[in-house]
């Protein structure tokens, strides 16, 4: 668990940033914020606008960066996102600058570094990763993907996967329920085991508990791992080093096929 400290009545918060994140970082983020010596507004949109298009994505994105007000005193928006499905690349900066990691996807927000999750990545392939967020937050295709997502249908939907694993096994078997999800996806076929990261933001007893039932539905191994904190506290506290992509106003996130995984060009640049 986090500790919470106050800050000191010598030392007054003198720093505000304003976190545009994904939902799957909610409990944590809402903790980083409430303990940051920094002020930080959060704003959190849904897990579904992942789902979309890039551009969709990407569009969303800008409007709420766009959107965040000049007058509060804001040095910077935090972004709690990785580079995902590459819907943050061409992110430009207007007035006050953009700051987010050096990320492949949001997994390394919750091992602490890039390399720690690519160690593990390494010894353990075919691994499905779990979180707070990614269980609350939909993981297995609950109602979410039933639903459009900001005024479209998701990828899930147009594939006719609405209904979550569990449901399915209730209503076909799980026979025909394993069926249905490799033909509509295909993606499940990889996977042999799944981990569970606990970050310790919340008592997370039922969250465990209910992805050691999804893999034992599933047949697969089962782990539970202490998560790492630095990463995303680094985000909240100001920390920004070469684990963070700075995106000054005129500039644009880029992606980068290499180790830096993102970068900050000028807009009109390539």
């Amino acid at each position: 668990m986090i500790e919470a400290r106050l800050p000191s009545a010598r030392r007054p918060v003198t720093r505000r940033f304003k976190f545009i994140g994904c939902e799957i970082i909610y409990r944590e983020a809402c903790l980083l914020a409430a303990t940051s010596p920094a002020q930080v507004d959060v704003e959190f949109l849904l897990k579904g606008l992942h789902d979309l298009p890039r551009e969709g994505m990407l569009s969303r994105l800008q409007a709420a960066v766009d959107a965040v007000p000049l007058d509060r005193g804001y040095e910077a928006v935090l972004l709690g996102y990785a580079r995902c499905n590459d819907g943050v690349v061409g992110l430009q900066a207007r007035a006050l600058p953009l700051v987010i990691p050096r990320a492949h996807d949001c997994i390394t927000f919750f091992f602490g570094s890039r390399q720690a999750y690519q160690d593990y990545f390494d010894q353990h392939p075919g691994t499905y990763y779990l979180t707070t967020g990614w269980i609350e937050r939909n993981a297995f295709g609950d109602s979410e993907y039933a639903y459009p997502a900001y005024g479209q249908q998701g990828v899930m939907a147009k594939l006719g996967l609405t209904e979550s694993y569990a449901s399915l096994v209730e209503k076909y078997g799980k026979e025909n329920a394993d069926f249905i999800i490799e033909s509509t996806v295909g993606g499940l076929k990889h996977y042999s085991r799944s981990l569970y990261i606990e970050m310790g933001a919340c008592d997370e007893r039922l969250f465990i508990e209910r992805g050691r039932q999804e893999a034992a539905e599933k047949g697969w191994e089962y782990e539970v791992r202490k998560g790492e904190w630095s990463l995303l506290r680094r985000l909240f506290a100001g920390e920004w080093d070469e684990d963070f992509v700075i995106v000054h106003p005129g500039c644009r996130l880029v992606a980068r096929n290499d180790a830096e995984v993102l970068a900050a060009s000028a807009a009109q640049e390539s």
